[in-house]
């Protein structure tokens, strides 16, 4: 087994790879003058069994061409079967036409991947569980599920008032999902949405009132779903607010916005490579998903049950 990585998440790379006790091959991904994209794998992987580890986080473009190259590079190298591990899914928010004239980008991306020449895709908490079916090779979606359940446990102790709350109603089998590992109570978060990146809360689907709240998505990106639904809990008599989120894009201003709501914490995991204002923020804490993505690259490497990571 060889496990590679691009520039888009080294420190989760290298976390993974210190799970497994698999060092990480020599691979480069440099940018010519015009910020063309070259890539060049260092060492044998002929016949090997190879993970190429790659975020299709900010910038978006430039990882997911890192990411094809990559897998270019290890076809012409003669690996045996190579896995793309994705653990943020860019473009996964463009999984059905919106509008008259526009485009699935979920799909086309998924087209990329598989012509690039990958054999499998190892992701997780897709944006939408059906873009497993965009891919024609075998896609294997983890949930954080079991991290945000682990680290909950140890944040709040005594979990009696405890309230898991959706905060969309497109995210409610989510939630649900979590409320039930602690067999708490439900709310949903009424909201519309008048313009993309724009919501407006319109009503709290359950009782808050005394409850300690735990908002749960799959992506945060400029917050404001999260800290308006955060500010109707707490009016609507919550004790306390957080979130747990899997991928924190945290764009356009989303870190200040955070800090300046209601919302005690957010916690998201490091899918995403946390920097700058985010690693930097005293309202956002990372949890990480090494563990959980080395455990199922090493299932898959020995042709063991994967589904086992889902329960």
């Amino acid at each position: 087994m060889k496990l590679l990585s691009g520039n888009a998440n080294r420190p989760l790379a290298l976390a993974i790879a210190d799970h497994l006790d698999t060092p990480l091959a020599e691979a480069e991904f440099k940018r010519f003058k015009d910020n063309e994209i070259f890539g060049v794998i260092n060492e044998n992987v002929r016949g090997e069994d190879v993970f190429l580890i790659q975020s299709t986080s900010f910038p978006a473009n430039d990882n997911l061409m890192e990411l094809l190259i990559g897998v270019d590079a290890l076809v012409r190298a003669s690996a045996r079967r190579i896995t793309a591990v994705i653990p943020y899914y860019g473009y996964a928010r463009q999984d059905r036409k919106v509008g008259g004239r526009t485009p699935i980008s979920a799909k086309l991306v998924a087209n990329l991947i598989a012509k690039a020449g990958a054999d499998r895709v190892l992701t997780l908490e897709l944006h939408a569980g059906q873009i497993q079916g965009f891919f024609d090779i075998p896609t294997d979606n983890l949930f954080s599920t079991p991290v945000l359940e682990q680290d909950i446990r140890t944040q709040f102790g005594d979990l009696s008032d405890l309230m898991v709350v959706s905060p969309d109603v497109g995210g409610v089998i989510r939630a649900r999902a979590l409320a039930n590992k602690f067999g708490a109570d439900l709310a949903i978060v009424d909201k519309r949405r008048p313009a993309p990146g724009e919501s407006e809360v319109m009503n709290i689907i359950g009782d808050v009132r005394g409850r300690r709240c735990i908002l749960v998505d799959d992506i945060v990106d400029s917050a404001g779903t999260l800290c308006n639904a955060a500010a109707a809990l707490m009016e609507h008599g919550a004790t306390s607010v957080s979130a747990y989120v899997t991928h924190g894009v945290l764009s356009n201003g989303a870190v200040e916005r955070v800090e300046k709501s209601v919302l005690k914490e957010l916690v998201v995991t490091d899918s995403i490579q946390p920097t700058g204002k985010t690693a930097a923020s005293r309202n956002i804490r990372v949890v990480s998903v090494a563990a959980l993505i080395g455990e199922a690259i090493w299932r898959i490497a020995n042709e063991k049950s994967v589904s086992v990571l889902f329960e």
